[in-house]
């Protein structure tokens, strides 16, 4: 599977798509990335005069590529085709801000992926290499729903 058709097989489009590219991916684990443009909506209040990225904003980044990007290779499927993959839990510590115009990378490396149930642990850079966020995510494969 070429890694362009991955994120085209994503359930997401603008503007709540959050990835601009994989650079790899493997049965171990999935890199990409994404830059966050300067006009998203949620910089107009978050915070008023000093915007910054929301962690649940960063959770999504990371769960788009981390998870279901990484889902769609493992299983070779299209999440548009009546499979979906839901979050089924996470636990991550914000350690950095992540402000506009900034480009992050995603690194996923899978724990176990079975019966459908995928959990990784993830973590974000920025362009500096500086940890911004990192943690484990898990979310399950379904049809039907």
């Amino acid at each position: 599977m070429d890694l362009n058709d991955i994120i085209v097989h994503l359930p997401y489009r603008e503007p709540f798509l959050f990835v601009d590219e994989l650079v790899h991916v493997d049965e171990e684990g999935i890199i990409g990335t994404y830059t966050f443009d300067e006009n998203l909506d949620f910089y107009k209040g978050h915070f008023y005069g000093n915007p910054i990225t929301p962690g649940v904003i960063l959770t999504e980044v990371m769960a788009q590529i981390g998870l279901a990007c990484f889902g769609i290779y493992l299983l070779g499927i299209d999440l548009n085709n009546g499979t979906a993959m839901g979050l089924t839990s996470s636990e991550i510590q914000f350690l950095k801000p992540v402000y506009p115009k900034e480009k992050v990378t995603v690194i996923s490396d899978k724990i176990y992926f079975r019966f459908g149930k995928l959990k990784c642990a993830v973590r974000m850079k920025n362009e500096a290499g500086q940890e911004v966020c990192k943690g484990t995510l898990s979310g399950m494969m379904t049809k039907g729903i």
